[in-house]
């Protein structure tokens, strides 16, 4: 069934204003935001498997594994020492994910968030205190070290 033509043009609104806060946004602001992005993508990947539907966990899963891809893509190794344990950390959650997608298996979804939910929070606070810059965007770089 086709939304509404005032519906559809509330949702053209409402996506054109996500993406022009996300081309504006500072760097430490685009990974607030993916980090934000990702732990609601976990929960409610885990509020579908509780409720076995497995078709939305599937697509929260898998959205939430792109984003771990980008912020591991973003990862600059040479730069920063813990940047190595950190990525160690983004491809077991990445597997852990994939794990439960296929053995539908909400233990790991749920292992997942406790891991990162202290990230996403430690980021927030460091975002608070730095002060801002713009963004200087590359191919799938957000600027972080």
């Amino acid at each position: 069934m086709q939304r509404p033509v005032a519906d559809r043009g509330a949702a053209d609104r409402a996506a054109q204003l996500g993406r022009d806060a996300v081309l504006s946004a500072t760097p430490v602001r685009l990974l607030t935001m993916l980090y934000d992005r990702l732990l609601l993508d976990l929960s409610r990947a885990e509020q579908a498997q509780l409720a076995e539907n497995w078709p939305a966990a599937s697509e929260q899963l898998q959205h939430a594994q792109a984003i771990l891809t980008e912020l591991s893509g973003s990862l600059k190794l040479d730069v920063w020492d813990g940047a190595d344990g950190l990525l160690a950390l983004y491809t077991y959650v990445t597997n852990a994910l994939v794990m439960a997608n296929i053995h539908r298996d909400v233990a790991r979804t749920r292992e997942s968030i406790v891991l990162l939910e202290p990230l996403r929070q430690t980021w927030h606070d460091a975002a608070a205190i730095l002060p801002a810059a713009p963004a200087t965007l590359g191919a799938g770089a957000l600027g972080i070290a």
